[in-house]
Parts: C-alpha cells; structure tokens; sequence
C-alpha cells in the first residue's frame, strides 16, 4: 500500500512515512482502528532502521492520526473533520453538486390524472396499511421475479422511500453498541442513521480506481473479526463510486454473509438507472435470501417527490418489519402509492428515455471535466448517478469551500466515510442537465486555480 513512499533524494524519512500512512488514511485505505504493524516488524519489511519508524509514529501521535498504549500497540485514530462550509455569494446562481437527484420523469402527470381516478375506490377504507397497497406490492414483486429473485406480493412492504426502510431494518436488527459493517465510501445518510441509533460503523474500504472495487477477503475477515449485527452494501451502482459487483463477486459476498448468519441491507435505489449494454447480475439477495433485506426507491428512476420505497425480504422478516414500523409511523400515503403502481404498471419507455437522458448528462460530465480538469482522474460507470473523481492533490474540502464562493454547492468527500478522510476525492452527480454540468465544471476549475493560488475567497483555509 505504502509503495515508494520515500521521495527521491529526501533526508526527511520519518516524515516522509508519515506522510504516506496519513495519505492512506485520508483516502479511506486505512479504515479508523487498523491496527499499525509493531515498528520492529515495519522496519525489518522497509529495510529501514526501527528509530524511524519510532520517529514516524511520533508524528503520526502527534497529528492525532494514530494512536497508541502500551502493550496493546498503534492503531489508527478518528480524527473529528472540521466545521468549514460552503458558503454561497449573494446574487449567485447556484449549480448544486450536493444532490444525486433529477427532476421528475416524463410521464408523472399523466400518471398523477389516473391515480386520482382510482383514489375514488379507496376513499371508503381508513386509508391505514402497514405493508402498504397490493397493486403495488404485486409489481415490484414481478420486477424483482424478472431479475432473478423469486418474489411474492407477500415479501414486499412499502415505505416512504428507501432510507426510511434502511432506517426501519437498523432498528429492529441493531442498537447501542452493535457494529454495523459499511462500504468505504458510503452513502453519508445511512452513515447518520448508524450513528443516530448509537450503533457503530465498521468500514472495509472499495477500490475505486481498480478492477474489482469490493475486497471480499476484507469484509469476511472484518465479518470474523467484528461479528457485526447487520451490514448495510450498494452493489448496484455505488453510491458514491459508481462500482458494480458482478455476478462472482455476488455469488463470494453471499456466501461469505450467509455463512456468517450476518443479516444484510442491500440498496438498490440506483439498480434501474443501468446505461451499459452488459447482462445485469441477479440481484445479491438471490444468493442469501433468508438473510437479505433488499431496499428500494422511486426516488432515481422517477423522482424523489413521490417519497415511496419498498423493502424486499422473506415473510418471516416482512413480518417482524411490519410489527416494527409502528412505533415509527402507520403507514405510506395511498395516492402516492397509485401514482407509483401506475407507472410500473408498463416502466419500459419511461426507463428507456430516463436512462437516455442520464447516458446524455453522464457524458457531458466526462467531456467537462477532461476538458477543464484534465488532472482529475476517474472511471466513467456504466450506471447510477455520479462520477467519483480522484483529484491530483489531497483537498476536498478545501475545494468544497472555495467552490461555494464560485456558485458551486459541493460537498466533501469526507461526508462519504465512516470516518471521515478521502480528501482526495470528490462526487459530482450528473443530475442537472448538460448545460449547467459544463458551467459547474467551468466554475469548479476556477475554484481549483485559486485554492492554488492560496486564496480559496481570499483565505487560505486548511484542510480538515
């Protein structure tokens, strides 16, 4: 990992260590409580001396990245990240890079005419349903059958969008104290929802920039290792990565989590935006399903307004989710509900033109940023949302910060870990039409000239 980590003709090799550990750490490699080798085992693998390696850690200690006792070794710390936000000048049209979310689909008003029509035959019922309307259970059931993932009306249950239903099946698997396994990188919502129920995330780090992008050998050694209540994955379209996980990596993940007993959320939020050609991979559930509890959403595919989601699982879970939901709420909303079944009822032309629509958006980012931004690498996804960029230095942050006072609303990458880090990354969603993707990477690549210059809006402001 460390590589060549000493520069050429440098004297300075401690610091040099340092430095190349903490990049590790900042790019979301060295997840928070790694332990560090013991420093007579480092030297001996560097052929350097153990006095710097010791002088190395002394840095390290000092910048709070890596902590240490004795007898029980070092490990890699949390480090609190910095209250620095963006912050918008007054008059400024803002391009907002924060949000993974377009605009409605063609065809939501026509929908909207025919779900006010059938309304009329609900209005004499309390309108209450925990597992939510059947016409619309049974739809969601037949696409997720077409998949490859047998499934009854009686195996789905609607919710008011897929992070309700993450936050439904967190609280009835985990609590205070349980360790929750997580992608690193990370959705930063269901990261808040871990911390909010005092659980505590345990990350394995993605590849983004390789081949394979999951480390199933990692996350069954941090199943064995941490034994976690529940794992939360996007392996459709990552979020904010991109990565899929094809059908072998599937085939090792379920087996890995099945043997482990460890019950596991898979978010398909992004699973219907796929803009390749490629045979999309069953579903992950297929290969663990007494184990798996698949989310969904029609926030992506159709639009976020709607706030209707769905969980897919066995009927003993459905059953127990069910029981839970109401000390949350009571129910989703019926109209939206038949606004949503309407639209599934034939999904075909509308996913088509959406994923044109994306597959447009998606390539006009790739042509900005290799235009203005030329140093920022990336792999263009065959599918989701957003580009992950690696950026040529580490300052996230500080970018996110000088691009508010360009009009850009970016958010760090550091909001995409467990804790914290991957400072050289960003996400750039390609929601917004092509147009305002060119203008924001435009605005972006000033913002990176005067972080340069040293006057990020006429302060030099430190990355945290």
């Amino acid at each position: 990992m460390l590589g060549s980590w000493r520069s050429s003709g440098s004297r300075q090799g401690a610091a040099d260590l340092a430095a190349a550990i903490e990049l590790q750490v900042l790019d979301g490699q060295l997840a928070v409580g790694t332990r560090l080798p013991a420093e007579r085992q480092l030297a001996e693998e560097l052929g350097t001396s153990r006095t710097l390696i010791g002088a190395a850690w002394d840095r390290l200690r000092e910048s709070g990245m890596v902590e240490s006792r004795r007898g029980a070794g070092s490990w890699v710390a949390a480090r609190r990240t910095g209250g620095l936000e963006p912050s918008l000048p007054e008059g400024v049209d803002a391009i907002d890079f924060t949000r993974a979310s377009p605009s409605a689909a063609s065809g939501i008003i026509p929908a909207l005419d025919i779900a006010r029509v059938a309304l009329a035959d609900h209005l004499g019922e309390h309108g209450y349903s925990d597992r939510g309307l059947f016409v619309l259970r049974d739809r969601i059931a037949r696409r997720y059958t077409e998949r490859g993932l047998p499934t009854t009306p009686d195996q789905v249950m609607i919710t008011n969008g897929a992070h309700h239903g993450f936050v439904l099946a967190l609280r009835m698997l985990a609590g205070p104290g349980d360790r929750v396994l997580v992608e690193n990188p990370s959705y930063p919502n269901a990261l808040e929802a871990i911390r909010a129920a005092h659980a505590i995330p345990v990350p394995v780090a993605l590849d983004a920039a390789g081949d394979q992008g999951w480390d199933i050998t990692g996350i069954e050694a941090a199943v064995r290792q941490s034994s976690p209540r529940l794992a939360y994955l996007v392996v459709d379209f990552h979020n904010p990565t991109g990565l899929r996980l094809g059908t072998e990596g599937r085939e090792r993940l379920g087996s890995v989590l099945s043997r482990a007993r460890t019950p596991f959320v898979v978010d398909e939020t992004l699973v219907e935006l796929d803009l390749g050609d490629d045979q999309a991979p069953p579903p992950l559930a297929a290969y663990a399903p007494e184990f798996a509890i698949t989310i969904g959403s029609s926030s992506k595919s159709h639009w976020g307004g709607l706030r209707i989601g769905w969980l897919r699982a066995s009927d003993d879970i459905i059953t127990r989710l069910a029981s839970a939901r109401f000390m949350i709420d009571l129910g989703s909303p019926v109209f939206e509900q038949l606004v949503l079944a309407e639209l599934l009822a034939d999904p075909g032309s509308m996913l088509r033109g959406r994923r044109e629509e994306f597959t447009a958006n998606r390539d006009a980012l790739v042509g900005a940023l290799r235009w203005y931004c030329p140093e920022w690498s990336f792999r263009v996804p065959g599918g989701g949302l957003s580009l992950w960029c690696r950026l040529p230095e580490p300052m996230s942050t500080r970018l996110a910060v000088a691009a508010g006072t360009h009009g850009v609303q970016l958010v760090p990458a550091a909001r995409f870990g467990a804790y914290g880090g991957l400072e050289r990354w960003v996400r750039l969603p390609y929601g917004l039409p092509p147009e305002r993707l060119h203008e924001g990477v435009r605005r972006l690549s000033t913002a990176v000239r005067s972080i340069r210059a040293g006057a990020a809006g006429g302060v030099d402001l430190p990355v945290t």
